[in-house]
């Protein structure tokens, strides 16, 4: 016999899983938080921080304001993390936006890894990079290329 308890747990899961708005990756001060316009994702920076500055940073942290350069990591952890490949994260910033492709996960020994595109819009201009990041035990992902 199922307790009440463990058919609310169930119910109350089968709600997250059918919203969007559970994804949800921790909390507290050292917690970064990303408006993706339909979700809010929210990453500890010792997790953003294993990406080392993601694709983003590697081809135009230098050009991108702090706000933004967060916000495109955020999403870039959020579509290794959580997205369907070939689905499109979509980022607004203040003064860029972008769009992150992850593929399907493959397993490399006992890591799951993904290769990813990051495309940045600035204005007219467009700029696409790409990328393979394996996560770690933790949670994090390493970016390898």
């Amino acid at each position: 016999m199922i307790s009440n308890n463990a058919i609310q747990l169930l119910s109350f899961l089968g709600v997250c899983l059918l919203t969007t708005g559970c994804v949800t990756l921790g909390g507290g001060s050292n917690a970064a938080t990303a408006n993706t316009g339909t979700t809010q994702v929210s990453a500890p920076a010792e997790l953003l921080e294993a990406l080392g500055g993601g694709l983003v940073g590697r081809s135009q942290g230098d050009q991108m304001t702090r706000a933004d350069r967060l916000l495109a990591l955020q999403n870039e952890y959020r579509a290794l993390e959580y997205t369907a490949p070939g689905e499109a994260v979509l980022w607004q910033g203040k003064s860029l936006n972008g769009r992150i492709i992850p593929s399907q996960p493959y397993r490399v020994g006992s890591q799951d890894c993904r290769q990813y595109e990051h495309t940045i819009v600035d204005r007219a201009t467009e700029s696409t990079v790409r990328g393979t990041a394996c996560r770690n035990e933790n949670g994090s992902w390493t970016l390898l290329s």
